[in-house]
């Protein structure tokens, strides 16, 4: 036993791995006799090709696989499109997605009142002056020259002035047969309906049997508005019962332009601190005349868009179909071209009024948005002075630096001209309630611009779509 026990043991210098379940003491020792437990290959000792790092190294390795894998089939499907339309067939890609619209600027008024100085042109201070806070109505004295007054008179001559008149539509035809009431205002055909007048119509088609000068529920579904279309057909307003009695014309202002429709645009632009884009792409300027007997109905100049409802300016980005449109200005720019000998002032029946209520604008007979008759009893009344401007915001804003509703306190009108004549002109700047739709319209102007050139601006386009533009909201 004690020979055999000091002889050379056989192997033991190269031990065998054996699983510790099956040789706890060996394990333990790092040694044993290895003749009962199962051989393995021979590998580096301290367990570095263990069971679990084998698993750990193989999920790595089909995970890398599965990478390569997916990246090579995204490379092969995000080229496959390019290469098999490659050639003349291929299509342009798509407009991206419309840029983000920075907030519209907003003077503040401060006061009734209160007075700014502002530098518009380089020679000249000008100074703005709150006239009201509701609406946000300013006035600047010499706004423009006595020189570049005469010459938009004379350009506006030349080109021609035609009438102004609200001109009845198809559209407006059907939504008038839907009507539920019959109310004292501006009809389809531009005639301004006075309390006697009404009372004349209801007569003509026996619609007030009771002759309280009120149509009950019951007796206005017991007219039939046939008759009262017939009627209004057969009796031509005359010029003193129209909505607006006056001539007008459009001159444009883009490029191009006559050098001081360009400076006017320009130092509107000044003004009002609004984006270059939303004023070069607003309506040309207006030019009105009134001649004496001349007016217009208080009225506001800009509508609520609806759901049946699109702005004039963007209609044809929009892609949609309704039955109405409506002139979408978020702000008025008006001068006075001259001095009006007598009357022609711009009335603002409510302004500043604590609050405002329709129903109240027509009282003891008095409706003060008929400027022929009741102009002196309106709140506010602006006085025609060559070269002033005055400027005002017809929509309040929603909160989010954007368009909100109309405001109604906006409402205005110019009064009757009792001696001479009255020059005007208008900047309307133009804004979609829609941000998106505004976005998107301004999106494809520029696209427009770039695609054709500076002189490439488009036969829709809105300086071009209002040169022969007969319908005024």
């Amino acid at each position: 036993m004690a020979a055999a026990a000091a002889g050379p043991r056989p192997e033991a210098a190269s031990p065998q791995w054996v699983p510790p379940e099956h040789d706890p003491a060996g394990a333990a020792a790092g040694l044993g006799d290895c003749e009962d437990a199962p051989v393995r290959p021979l590998c580096k000792p301290r367990g570095i090709c263990s069971r679990a790092y084998f698993l750990v190294l193989m999920v790595f390795v089909h995970l890398y696989l599965g990478n390569v894998l997916a990246l090579l089939l995204f490379v092969h499907y995000s080229n496959g499109d390019e290469s098999s339309d490659a050639g003349p067939q291929r299509r342009a890609p798509g407009p991206g997605p419309a840029p983000a619209l920075a907030p519209l600027t907003r003077l503040e008024g401060i006061k009734v009142g209160h007075e700014r100085k502002v530098q518009l042109v380089a020679d000249r201070d000008h100074f703005i002056r709150t006239l009201s806070l509701k609406p946000l109505l300013f006035e600047i004295p010499g706004f423009l020259s006595g020189e570049e007054c005469r010459l938009i008179i004379h350009l506006a001559q030349m080109k021609g002035l035609q009438r102004s008149q609200i001109l009845p539509t198809e559209e407006y035809e059907e939504a008038m047969g839907t009507m539920q009431v019959l109310a004292q205002t501006r009809l389809g055909n531009g005639r301004w309906m006075t309390p006697e007048k009404i009372q004349e119509m209801y007569s003509a088609i026996k619609a007030d049997p009771d002759g309280d000068g009120v149509l009950s529920l019951q007796e206005f579904s017991n007219m039939d508005l046939r008759d009262f279309h017939k009627y209004m057909r057969r009796h031509k307003a005359e010029s003193s019962e129209l909505v607006r009695n006056s001539h007008h014309t459009w001159l444009y202002q883009g490029e191009g332009a006559h050098h001081v429709m360009r400076a006017i645009r320009q130092r509107v632009l000044r003004l009002t601190r609004l984006s270059p884009e939303i004023v070069e792409l607003s309506e040309p300027l207006q030019v009105v005349r009134y001649g004496e007997g001349g007016h217009y109905h208080a009225h506001v100049d800009s509508g609520p868009v609806y759901p049946e409802t699109i702005c004039s300016h963007t209609k044809l980005v929009a892609n949609e179909s309704v039955p109405f449109e409506t002139s979408c200005r978020y702000m008025t720019v008006l001068f006075y071209l001259n001095n009006v000998t007598g009357g022609g002032e711009t009335v603002f029946p409510v302004a500043d009024n604590r609050t405002y209520d329709e129903m109240s604008l027509i009282q003891d007979d008095v409706d003060l948005r008929d400027t022929r008759r009741h102009c002196d009893k309106g709140n506010l009344r602006v006085k025609p002075r060559q070269g002033t401007a005055v400027f005002w915001y017809n929509y309040l804003p929603d909160g989010q630096g954007w368009v909100g509703d109309v405001d109604d306190y906006s409402l205005h009108g110019g009064c009757l001209v009792t001696r001479g004549t009255k020059w005007i002109a208008n900047n309307w700047i133009n804004v979609d309630p829609s941000r998106a739709r505004q976005a998107l319209f301004q999106q494809e102007m520029a696209r427009l611009a770039r695609e054709g050139g500076a002189d490439s601006q488009p036969e829709w386009a809105l300086d071009r779509a209002y040169r022969d533009a007969r319908v005024e909201l």
